[in-house]
């Protein structure tokens, strides 16, 4: 009988996910949330032939040099990849896939949620309560913002910049967006393309779903910060894309009226600016997080291990 290829999970997969593989595979995984450490993860990854990641594993030279010529496949479960030397598996025929499409909805739900909770200042509010602080209501007490006939700007119109742009309709906000290039008429679903600086210009409010590339990482600079009208506000679904520093000088000079994060370029850490401001709503990079999501994003990633191990072409391959 052939011995069932053996898999890792680095880390604990959504409920229904982790029973799909072991039915097939030899697979091993973690108990724990806690990422491998590097130590670790470089004994753990010996002689597999799927590694299932997330965006917390680095796979470099080294990773693959500890795996051993038998990997076929990396399946990352994110739709980013920034975690992942794409031309190092490449050099060593490692295929490597992601989980673009399923997380759509819930980020940009989250993205609503943000968007919401900073220009109604509804952290402030709730801190306020939890603070025991005395308060009472009063005509000017914690003023936001309202949003219907606001400017939206998208930055970043693929799928989730997409869906983000069509919830916009519920509130009553013009929608203008920039990408690379213009979209379709049909896509752009009566968004308006700018280009970038005329976007950030007319912007009152700006969400940033663009992917963080050589090309987009700190593309929101002080300087670009500066050209949003004054008093906008800041959504950002991305790390790396917004300045972070910047960021935080921007509300703390009050040129925004408020600003929200989901998740970060260094996380776990949160820059300190940034926890310093009171108009900054901060989560925990929790886009995707529901369990719908999770148990379609991790279903992808087996699906695609399936696919290679199997000797089939992956559904999700990410293109060095």
């Amino acid at each position: 009988m052939d011995t069932p290829p053996p898999v890792l999970v680095t880390r604990r997969p959504a409920p229904g996910v982790l029973e799909r593989l072991t039915a097939r595979y030899a697979a091993t995984c973690r108990e724990s949330d806690r990422e491998l450490e590097r130590a670790e993860l470089l004994d753990a990854v010996r002689g597999r032939r799927a590694v299932l990641t997330t965006l917390n594993t680095r796979v470099d030279a080294e990773f693959l040099d500890a795996a051993g010529p038998q990997l076929e496949i990396v399946a990352n479960h994110a739709v980013g990849y920034h975690n992942i030397d794409l031309a190092a598996c490449a050099e060593r025929g490692v295929v490597v896939t992601n989980t673009p499409g399923v997380l759509t909805n819930a980020t940009a739900e989250t993205a609503w949620a943000l968007l919401l909770a900073a220009t109604r200042r509804l952290g402030e509010g709730e801190r306020l309560l939890r603070s025991g602080t005395p308060w009472t209501w009063g005509p000017n007490f914690l003023l936001g913002l309202e949003l219907a006939g606001t400017p939206l700007g998208v930055l970043g119109m693929g799928r989730i910049g997409q869906s983000v742009a069509r919830r916009a309709r519920a509130f009553d906000m013009p929608v203008s967006y920039h990408n690379r290039r213009e979209l379709p008429a049909e896509q752009a679903d009566g968004a308006e393309w700018k280009p970038l600086e005329e976007l950030l210009a007319t912007s009152t409010v700006l969400v940033v779903t663009c992917p963080c590339t050589e090309e987009t990482r700190h593309l929101l600079d002080a300087r670009r910060l500066a050209m949003l009208p004054p008093g906008a506000v800041v959504v950002s679904m991305t790390a790396g894309v917004v300045d972070e520093e910047a960021l935080a000088a921007a509300l703390e000079s009050g040129a925004l009226f408020a600003a929200a994060v989901d998740n970060f370029e260094h996380e776990p850490d949160v820059p300190s600016a940034l926890l310093a401001q009171e108009r900054a709503v901060l989560v925990p990079h929790l886009g995707s997080a529901t369990v719908r999501t999770r148990q379609a994003m991790g279903g992808l990633a087996v699906d695609n291990i399936v696919a290679v191990l199997d000797g089939s072409e992956p559904l999700t391959p990410v293109k060095p």
